[in-house]
């Protein structure tokens, strides 16, 4: 049976959501013009997408040096511009050979 405390949550809940998404459409009704504001929000997905990956990354092999190995061969395909499937495969692959090799060392 739903308590009345979870049931309270959850309209806090949706209602806090609900307004994040509707105030910048109600506030923000004018295109914006400032140069600085643009750049700063244009920058903002990749910032919030690098600090959800990036911890898990190391966190995600059974070694250190494995998510070190495979971390480094995909900032290395990033940095030549490879498809992100390369990128996730070659780093994928790094990471197995790494582990292998320590496994049986």
């Amino acid at each position: 049976m739903i308590s009345t405390r979870f049931l309270i949550c959850l309209v806090v809940m949706a209602g806090v959501t609900y307004l994040l998404r509707m105030l910048p459409i109600v506030v923000l009704r004018q295109k914006i013009k400032n140069r600085f504001i643009l750049s700063f929000l244009h920058y903002i997905p990749v910032a919030v997408l690098s600090v959800m990956i990036v911890p898990s990354v190391f966190y995600a092999s059974d070694s250190l040096i494995s998510a070190l190995v495979g971390f480094a061969a995909a900032l290395i395909l990033s940095f030549f511009e490879k498809s992100l499937i390369q990128v996730a495969c070659a780093a994928c692959a790094a990471v197995l050979v790494t582990e292998i090799i320590i496994r049986y060392i």
